[in-house]
């Protein structure tokens, strides 16, 4: 039964406002008018007229000539809205990115009228050619309303201008890849150190893991942890899924030796920095913990020797060209951080005058440190260029895709990305989760979400710009919580997770802009949907070739029994873990029951919770000794090794293996829901015993070899085809050429049901 509207719910809906929402139970839950009305006012809505409210919202629209930005998908037929002066003659051009320019068909007759503010309005609609090429394009219009005597006066031409946006109809796989399933290994980057390290794991040891697994074990990928911008003075928030800024990236993952000027130092500089790495890798060498204060402090102090050092005319030039690519963005966050180092990581406890980044006092500060922030965006430089060697040399080592990286949900209140673009984001809220089976009580990730209606006015400028920036040097970008793009749990400030609400996001144009960016790249993208999540979103995401995330603990039919590999999708990246779970070692001992029931996150007794996990867990045990997989008598290490051999059954197309599962490590890296309550985001890739390991010791590990070989050695041959497809159809499209139909029957076997699990994604 549908429940009875009222005005406010009216309002709420014409903003993507839920007032009602489906639990991970399946009941229905009414959301307080209270909470609404929190929400609608972080939106710049005052709710205390709800009708007047949803008057001046349409009454708006008719005011633009042109919507803020338009978002269609090559190929389909799709018209632009133009709203101008009754009776006015209306051109409209189509400037494109290639410099082109094309006059678009005449609107014809007026499909509808109506009066704002005492004048009558039409509204006509612009058709749009169906071969319009991919890119961000610009609309320019002119109307000239008649005379008494039907002549146009020109002086009365009104213009406007806004951003049409071209996306593929479907992405799919990177002709890169192979047929077949590919695989590669997921790791927490800082989690894996090496002897020449500083107590972190930097992109030189991605760079060996990548080579590693490539050349010796024959992987296609290595899919790691958002490297995103941190704080750039300690303390740092340990946590990689809330960053200062998810466009820019974390120079504490740099390798100080191979920055190119550390050659070339005089020899006080070059003991200097020698000195820094010997004190660090005294303390951080054996320690159990990751320690991002003492590497970074070590680190930000031998870059600014390095900074300081004479650079040859190339690199100059290269620094200037990197400078001028990333634009004003790099220069605010660059700016940000040095506001940052003298006034505080957090950017909202700052004097009023600097909390505005386009402010009088900011351009002050700004011209007073000018090199200062030269630094900031030097060391993004270096970021770009050690990513760029990593990605080559894996590719060069044989991966089809090479670097995954991963996208957070969203970034700190206080941080470089709202600091520079607050008027994108809703202040007062927090974006988390709703309570769920593992998350009883809720999650409240601390992030402030992006305003829907503000993105679509700056073209989804900032979201393409982080996507363009994560995929410059990479093979694929894992989207954490890809229903983030359809629907996000905002949460009003002073209420718990549990309280919160369903906002709505333009899929069509999020996920438009996300494929767009990636094909452009040449990148796979893979959708974290985990958790409660409308079938309706999976699969949109199948139709736009975005590939899934399956797991294989949380992967059940409607009856909840064991969904057999062969059921599982293809258009999806199949593990057997994720970074949210112990390792296998760990799972397979309940470790996570213990642990949550230690820090009162259950909501029914240990027992019960126990049981029913042991009870989970023995029922796919059974489904993989049915297939003869697996020994009533196997050891922990037989087990895991079974389970990967049970993954390759599967016909997705990319399978993963956990670095933690390939060495045996048993620890938890993340317990979601936590904050300091568990050491989250800070342990050490370790053996069986606990001890850390380097990373020498993973690529001579014949553990970790044994793994993948016994995975891959049963890997199955999808027959769907819908993949290579799409990816040719995405090609076709881009070069203008007629896009082939996707095979639609293909697509609707892979369509097939998914079983709600568990929301994993924690900051």
């Amino acid at each position: 039964m549908t429940p009875p509207t009222s005005p406010l719910h009216d309002l709420a809906h014409a903003y993507g406002v839920s007032t009602s929402f489906e639990n991970w139970k399946d009941d229905v839950v009414e959301v307080p008018d209270d909470a609404i009305v929190e929400v609608l006012a972080a939106m710049g809505v005052d709710a205390s007229d709800p009708a007047a409210a949803i008057a001046a919202k349409t009454e708006a629209g008719w005011r633009r000539m042109l919507p803020p930005s338009h978002v269609v998908t090559r190929g389909d037929t799709a018209s632009l809205t133009v709203h101008v002066p009754h009776g006015s003659t209306v051109t409209v051009d189509l400037h494109l990115e290639s410099g082109s320019t094309r006059m678009l068909a005449d609107p014809g007759t007026p499909r509808e009228h109506r009066t704002v503010d005492g004048d009558v309005v039409d509204e006509v609609l612009i058709p749009l050619p169906a071969d319009l090429p991919l890119g961000y394009h610009t609309v320019s219009a002119a109307s000239t309303p008649p005379t008494e005597t039907g002549e146009a006066r020109t002086a009365e031409t009104h213009t406007a201008e806004t951003t049409l946006i071209v996306t593929p109809p479907w992405l799919g796989l990177p002709a890169t890849l192979k047929d077949g399933s590919s695989w590669g290994f997921a790791t927490q980057l800082y989690s894996v150190r090496s002897a020449q390290s500083w107590g972190v794991g930097d992109l030189t040891d991605l760079t060996d893991m990548a080579v590693w697994s490539a050349s010796e074990l024959g992987a296609d990928y290595v899919l790691i942890n958002p490297l995103h911008a941190a704080e750039p003075v300690v303390p740092l928030e340990p946590s990689p899924y809330l960053p200062s800024s998810r466009r820019f990236f974390n120079p504490l993952y740099l390798r100080i030796e191979d920055v190119s000027e550390y050659a070339w130092l005089d020899d006080q500089g070059r003991a200097r920095i020698d000195g820094l790495a010997a004190s660090v890798h005294e303390r951080l060498d054996t320690a159990d913990v990751i320690d991002r204060d003492t590497s970074w402090t070590a680190k930000r102090e031998a870059l600014q020797v390095l900074y300081a050092a004479p650079r040859r005319a190339g690199r100059e030039l290269d620094f200037a060209a990197y400078c001028q690519r990333q634009g004003a963005g790099l220069r605010q966050f660059a700016t940000w951080s040095v506001l940052a180092i003298h006034n505080g990581n957090d950017a909202r406890v700052w004097p009023e005058g600097l909390r505005d980044a386009t402010g009088l006092e900011v351009a002050r500060f700004a011209a007073e440190h000018g090199s200062e922030i030269d630094f900031e965006m030097w060391l993004q430089w270096l970021l770009d260029e050690q990513l760029q060697r990593a990605q080559g040399k894996a590719v060069n080592a044989g991966m089809s895709l090479g670097i995954m990286h991963d996208l957070a949900v969203g970034v700190h209140p206080g941080g470089a990305d709202v600091w520079r673009l607050r008027d994108a984001y809703a202040t007062g809220m927090r974006v988390g989760a709703p309570p769920d089976a593992f998350n009883q009580l809720g999650q409240d990730w601390q992030q402030p979400p992006w305003r829907p209606d503000k993105l679509a006015e700056l073209a989804y400028a900032p979201f393409r710009d982080l996507i363009a920036n994560v995929l410059r040097h990479a093979g694929g970008v894992r989207i954490d919580h890809i229903i983030g793009l359809f629907r996000l749990w905002w949460v009003p400030a002073g209420r718990t997770p549990d309280q919160g609400t369903y906002v709505r996001y333009d899929h069509e144009a999020m996920i438009g802009v996300l494929a767009l960016e990636a094909h452009r790249a040449g990148a796979v993208v893979v959708g974290e949907d985990l958790g409660v999540v409308e079938q309706s979103a999976r699969d949109y995401l199948l139709e736009r070739g975005i590939l899934g995330t399956s797991i294989l603990w949380f992967e059940r039919d409607e009856n909840g029994d064991p969904l057999p590999a062969e059921k599982w999708r293809e258009l999806c990246l199949a593990s057997v873990t994720t970074h949210d779970l112990p390792p296998n070692a760990g799972y397979l001992a309940g470790e996570h029951v213990k642990l949550r029931d230690r820090l009162g996150l259950l909501t029914r007794p240990v027992e019960e919770e126990a049981a029913a996990d042991q009870a989970e867990r023995a029922s796919w045990l059974d489904e993989i000794r049915s297939r003869g997989l697996l020994a009533d008598d196997a050891s922990v290490t037989e087990t895991i090794t079974a389970l990967h051999r049970y993954l390759a059954l599967a016909p997705s197309r990319l399978l993963n293996i956990a670095l933690t599962d390939a060495v045996g490590d048993r620890r938890t890296q993340n317990q979601p829901g936590t904050l300091d309550e568990y050491p989250n985001w800070r342990i050490p890739l370790s053996g069986p015993d606990g001890t850390p390991l380097r990373l020498e010791d993973v690529m001579a590990s014949t553990s970790a070899a044994a793994l993948a070989t016994a995975m891959t050695a049963g890997r199955v041959v999808p027959t769907l085809g819908a993949q290579a497809a799409g990816s040719a159809a995405s090609t076709a499209a881009a070069a203008g050429d007629p896009v082939e139909p996707r095979p639609e029957d293909a697509i609707a076997d892979a369509a097939r049901a998914v079983p709600d699990t568990t929301d994993h994604t924690a900051v």
